[in-house]
């Protein structure tokens, strides 16, 4: 692909940079120290909102439900100028990249308008409340239940990992309705209240010292039948939806992320026993390893963002993209907290060292988001490979039937 923007693409860059340059002149560099959870929300939300009234929010949304009609290329190139700030913008990336484009493309006329353009303001937050103890990677293993009554359907059941669930105001969730059915047939997609009577929701604490992720318990939870998305047994269909637009959100590189340029400046201030690490052939090869990588993932977006030039899907190259990521966040990650020896457990604040360490502990978490590694290497050994595929005798069994491992 031809990597240069058209000369309507560089004029809608040009008008973009020029509006984030005035409006987001406080966070063209990192904060000086870091937010808390409230102040983060409420910064997550003003930005929202100033995104909105200036015609930059739902990009690629039809203008029926609040968007601008506009094409991929046009978000990619906000996203693109956009980060290039420290703008907070986590807080929305579930509801808006995965949760309300799934709720106007599943839900009735009458729901999309309730909730998508209160959601594209900011006004609400949304999570998506999928995986469960015993249901990660095989998302049809799910057992929350939902059991119609009259017009209402009463849920009971916990979900895990939980992104934001405590500072949500809705969710959409996945539960199953015939356990007689096979395991993908039995499912059926909600919208629920997260401040409904019998939601529970329980930080976790992670060691990173952060608690972004939460179980979730419903204990008799109310949902009305119009809050359905999609017909009652169809929840696989819509949760692929749902997890195609997490597997984009997820494939790419986090914003700001510690790459092989900053192992280059690591390594040239530490000092080992054989001299500089800089010029030890071992520190060396490393960072080569991780320049070739960072660059594999740069190149392989890159045919994803071609695709979407031309109005086509991505591939599974969002799924190779993911796994050489993750593991290439961590991989250097270690390596430089190791080169650094005692420097890399008691870290300054704002320094490189800290940037590292925090790659460090949530490289663990990306590795499981939006698929696990091996959930994703399966995806490229049957689709990308064409090998022959994993041996799934519980396909076409009732759920009731299947025996817990």
């Amino acid at each position: 692909m031809d990597f240069n923007d058209t000369p309507a693409e560089a004029e809608y860059r040009a008008q973009v940079r020029a509006w984030i340059e005035a409006n987001a002149s406080e966070y063209l560099s990192p904060p000086e120290k870091p937010w808390g959870l409230d102040e983060f929300v409420a910064r997550s939300k003003a930005w929202q909102a100033k995104k909105h009234d200036a015609g930059y929010a739902g990009l690629t949304w039809p203008k029926e439900v609040g968007g601008q009609g506009l094409s991929p290329m046009h978000q990619i190139i906000f996203n693109q100028e956009e980060s290039r700030t420290f703008v907070p913008t986590g807080l929305y990336s579930i509801g808006l990249g995965m949760c309300i484009p799934t709720v106007f493309t599943h839900g009735s006329p009458e729901i999309a308008k309730r909730y998508v353009p209160k959601a594209l303001r900011g006004e609400e937050v949304w999570c998506q409340l999928f995986s469960e103890p015993v249901a990660g990677s095989d998302l049809a293993a799910i057992r929350t239940r939902a059991v119609k009554d009259g017009d209402e359907w009463v849920i009971n059941g916990q979900k895990v990992w939980t992104s934001f669930a405590h500072r949500s105001d809705y969710g959409i969730i996945v539960t199953r309705t015939d356990p007689e059915a096979p395991k993908h047939k039995g499912l059926t997609m909600f919208i629920v209240d997260m401040h409904a009577p019998g939601v529970e929701v329980r930080p976790i604490r992670q060691m990173s010292g952060s608690s972004d992720f939460n179980e979730v318990f419903f204990t008799d939870v109310r949902v009305k039948d119009s809050h359905r998305l999609g017909d009652v047994g169809n929840g696989w269909k819509v949760s692929l939806t749902t997890l195609m637009h997490e597997r984009l959100a997820v494939g790419g590189k986090p914003r700001h992320a510690p790459g092989y340029r900053t192992l280059i400046d690591l390594a040239k201030g530490i000092e080992t026993d054989s001299g500089p690490a800089m010029e030890r052939a071992d520190v060396r090869q490393r960072i080569a390893d991780t320049y070739i990588a960072d660059e594999g993932i740069k190149l392989t977006q890159m045919r994803a963002l071609s695709a979407l030039s031309k109005g086509a899907i991505p591939g599974p190259e969002q799924s190779i993209s993911k796994v050489v990521v993750a593991k290439t966040m961590q991989d250097m990650a270690a390596f430089a907290l190791d080169l650094a020896e005692a420097g890399g457990l008691v870290v300054e604040k704002g320094s490189d060292l800290e940037r590292l360490q925090g790659s460090y502990l949530g490289s663990a978490g990306l590795r499981i988001a939006g698929g696990t590694d091996e959930i994703l290497r399966n995806i490229i050994a049957e689709r990308v490979l064409g090998l022959p595929g994993d041996l799934r005798p519980d396909k076409d069994t009732p759920f009731n039937q299947i025996k817990p491992l």
